[in-house]
């Protein structure tokens, strides 16, 4: 381990639990991943040793065109000096509710937060208030936050958090019926992940047979349906990510890249949602805070007026070609899933990820952060020289693993 990386660690286990908390604790992950980084430009990062990385988590989301993007973050500065957070909300809120509700098509309000977490727990409260009811179906393994009614640990939660909750498989119409079935006359809503996206297992695009089906059922028992929309936002359409389905639905959840990593989230929602938000009581000292706001506003206008949708889509494809070309050439099954921009490596026969482990903790050795078992996000700020470093990081991590064996 790194010394300035080390160094931080032992510091920050005498006053941080556990040494770091959250998603972004490396202790889930093998070693060889450094903890600390000491700054980001564009499609890379500096550990808190200087060794650069290409960066496929975009700090595991947030960031759409590259870190330090100039025009969105001159607006931040700039607004930060009129004022962030203050007695009162700005122009700024209501100028990206406006813009907001102009590019999603389902959208007619929007109330801003600030992480996903946030923004799903209003979704929720906003659904229930609406039906007057409390169940709700989800998928198993699907990740809405880490609240306690949708945390996915068990620790500090109590049964009562995760009540009137009924689950079902992603992209399964039969056992979605059933749970709509079995959550009666009490469904309020129906919560749905853009593509499934869990960790540890191979992603998958909806089927329209599906997301239809969800739509149906949430109309059919008067609730509403939930697209949570924070970690795909943005990087499968410009609209909701199950507008490439043909479904429309009454709420959906955004954050991480909406401002290019400045903190911000929000729920959007149609008119008919609309008293059910009118009515609950949901706030944060810095859910109005302008800042944010202000480079949110120029992020979306480079998503209407640019073609970074289309650019990491190719770049995605670029890389998933060569990573299938070099992996057959020395004989490892590396499976690749989910959108191209969106990626997800795990290899066959590897339950216990000890491969994927190892060729990740090559990787980055190579200068290239990839995750093992969790999804990545490729960036505007990427070139083809970029995916190419890649690739031919990942031809020397083949043959290092093969020499190892």
């Amino acid at each position: 381990m790194s010394s300035h990386d080390r160094l931080l660690r032992e510091r920050a286990a005498r006053v941080i639990p556990g040494g770091m908390y959250g998603h972004q604790s490396v202790g889930v992950l093998p070693p060889g991943y450094p903890q600390f980084f000491s700054r980001a430009e564009g499609a890379y990062l500096w550990d808190a040793d200087g060794n650069r990385l290409l960066d496929f988590m975009c700090a595991y989301g947030p960031q759409l065109f590259g870190y330090g993007n100039a025009r969105i973050d001159r607006a931040y500065v700039a607004q930060l000096a009129q004022g962030d957070a203050m007695t009162g909300p700005s122009a700024p809120m209501v100028d990206l509710a406006e813009a907001m509700t102009a590019m999603i098509s389902h959208a007619d309000w929007a109330m801003f937060c600030k992480n996903g977490t946030d923004a799903n727990t209003m979704a929720l409260m906003v659904a229930r208030a609406q039906a007057g009811r409390n169940g709700v179906v989800r998928a198993r393994g699907a990740y809405h936050g880490a609240a306690p009614w949708s945390n996915p640990r068990r620790k500090g939660i109590t049964p009562a958090d995760q009540a009137n909750q009924h689950l079902c498989d992603y992209n399964d119409v039969a056992s979605l019926e059933a749970a709509v079935t079995a959550a009666g006359d009490d469904l309020a809503a129906i919560f749905a992940t853009p593509f499934r996206h869990d960790v540890f297992v191979d992603q998958a695009a909806p089927t329209e047979a599906y997301a239809r089906r969800a739509r149906e059922l949430a109309s059919a028992k008067g609730a509403l349906l939930v697209v949570d929309d924070v970690r795909a936002g943005l990087r499968i359409a410009r609209d909701c990510s199950w507008s490439v389905v043909g479904v429309q639905p009454d709420l959906s959840c955004w954050g991480k890249c909406i401002a290019n990593g400045h903190p911000i989230s929000a729920l959007l929602g149609s008119n008919s949602a609309r008293p059910g938000a009118e009515s609950i009581f949901t706030t944060g000292s810095y859910w109005f805070a302008a800042a944010a706001m202000a480079a949110s506003l120029v992020t979306l206008e480079l998503i209407r007026s640019t073609d970074y949708l289309e650019r990491i889509e190719a770049l995605g494809a670029r890389l998933r070609a060569g990573l299938a070309e070099i992996s057959r050439a020395h004989g490892f099954a590396l499976r690749q899933s989910g959108p191209p921009q969106m990626p997800l490596f795990l290899f066959d026969d590897d339950k216990d990820l000890k491969l994927g482990n190892a060729w990740s903790v090559q990787m980055v050795s190579r200068g290239v952060y990839v995750h093992p078992w969790h999804n990545m996000f490729l960036s505007a700020a990427m070139t083809e020289e970029d995916i190419d470093f890649a690739i031919d990081a990942a031809d020397s991590s083949f043959r290092a693993l093969k020499k190892s064996a």
